[in-house]
């Protein structure tokens, strides 16, 4: 597996992540991987809220649709 991934940054991000760096006193992958893992933390999470939902709709059947066709 190739470790070098190559992206831009827009000179926004780049402003900010010299400013935080600096006031953070960690070098600029801590701080890259620190951020990327709370954003993939987060991601995770809205896809298994959404695997939940997605279940849930499939599975919640009202009164009437429970009980169609049983006889008591």
């Amino acid at each position: 597996m190739n470790d070098n991934i190559n992206f831009k940054l827009n000179s926004t991000t780049i402003e900010n992540l010299h400013l935080f760096s600096e006031i953070l006193k960690k070098d600029h992958s801590t701080i890259l991987n620190e951020a990327l893992e709370q954003y993939f933390d987060t991601q995770q999470k809205k896809l298994m809220e959404k695997n939940q939902e997605d279940e849930n709709a499939m599975t919640n059947l009202d009164y009437d649709e429970f009980w169609d066709g049983i006889d008591i």
